[in-house]
């Protein structure tokens, strides 16, 4: 056919712009995918204004724009006002399937997927992942025409899920923290040996959690406890050194979350589906503090993990410098029950989920 790009393997397109937490996904998924396959070839679906534009060409995949289809968080009214919008979006996106040869398309959720979805439905099999522990509309209705489904966790509203976990870059699911931790330590000019506690909030930061872990800097100096806080380029954070104490060392962004995970022995975090699939894949013992907007679904994320005495949960409302002091400071000083926390951690699954998703969508086309 005239204008179908030539090829010997499998063309896949992903469906997963807006947020890094649709995004790295489906690059995990890609990269899996070209490790399976390396006669495949991978597209992604975007919008001009997604967070796609700059990640997905830094990865090396080529991005198709289309239209974006803003999705409200549960069926209302407002959904009913989009139809031209929907239409419009659908329209171009099958041409972009069609223009590129697509063999299948796999979605992950957010305002790409919903146009991928209905432009794919009876023409190219779709694959749906959810990463949230509560489905997203978008991914409500991908799944009723889905070819296979896959969930990160039980009960996340989809039915007949295959629980996989999340998929995550090699480079997080393969990372040898105890053999980087020396280069780890002194990229960040922390303290070769004493106990770590990274912190961060998001690409932004978080004010509530920069507020509360820097009010207890002196306190972690005292016990012999070192910071990496990341918080956020546009927000600052002042802490006074003191002398002979580890380094408290605040960053405006980690630009190496490898190296930043090698050189902890704690974190505290924000529980987003992939914040708590990675720290989970490297094992890091974790205290989460869920963002206190939205659905819930950041609580929801963090519950396995706690559950399995991985992690502790706060809520943000809660989270103050004495609450730091009197709950986080004893822990990354007790190396005793971070030890045991790592290990329950690391049994709460994600670290397979890449190749386990990409099997399932290469055994989609081969129907």
């Amino acid at each position: 056919m005239t204008g179908v790009p030539q090829q010997t393997g499998p063309c896949v397109v992903v469906a997963g712009g807006g947020t890094a937490g649709h995004i790295e996904p489906a690059l995990a998924l890609a990269d899996a995918v070209m490790r399976l396959r390396p006669d495949a070839r991978v597209v992604a679906l975007g919008t001009e204004r997604g967070l796609e534009n700059k990640l997905v060409p830094a990865r090396g995949y080529p991005l198709e724009l289309i239209p974006p289809v803003p999705m409200p968080r549960k069926p209302t009214p407002e959904l009913l006002k989009l139809p031209l919008k929907v239409r419009d979006s659908v329209r171009r996106t099958r041409e972009v399937l069609d223009r590129v040869g697509a063999d299948v398309v796999v979605g992950f959720g957010g305002y790409v997927s919903l146009p991928a979805y209905l432009a794919a439905r009876g023409r190219v099999p779709i694959v749906v992942h959810e990463a949230n522990a509560k489905t997203g509309l978008a991914n409500k209705v991908g799944a009723k025409f889905a070819a296979r489904v896959a969930a990160a966790v039980p009960d996340s509203g989809l039915a007949d899920a295959e629980i996989i976990g999340i998929p995550l870059r090699h480079s997080i699911t393969s990372l040898d923290r105890a053999a980087l931790r020396a280069q780890a330590r002194a990229h960040f000019g922390l303290h070769p040996h004493a106990p770590t506690l990274l912190v961060f909030g998001g690409s932004q930061g978080a004010r509530s959690i920069n507020n509360a872990v820097s009010g207890a800097a002196a306190a972690f100096a005292s016990a012999g406890v070192g910071v990496l806080h990341a918080h956020g380029p546009k927000n600052t954070v002042a802490v006074q050194a003191v002398p002979g104490a580890p380094a408290y060392v605040p960053v405006p962004y980690l630009e190496r979350m490898d190296l930043a995970y090698a050189a902890a022995d704690a974190v505290l975090c924000r529980s987003g589906a992939m914040t708590v699939a990675e720290v989970s894949a490297v094992g890091l013992p974790a205290v989460f503090v869920p963002l206190p907007h939205g659905n819930g679904e950041q609580a929801l994320n963090a519950g396995p993990v706690v559950s399995a005495g991985g992690g502790l949960l706060v809520p943000d409302e809660q989270l103050t410098p004495q609450w730091i002091v009197d709950n986080v400071v004893p822990l990354v000083a007790d190396r005793a029950r971070l030890a045991a926390m790592s290990a329950a951690t690391l049994g709460t699954g994600h670290r397979e989920a890449d190749e386990v998703l990409a099997r399932i969508v290469l055994e989609v086309v081969k129907k």
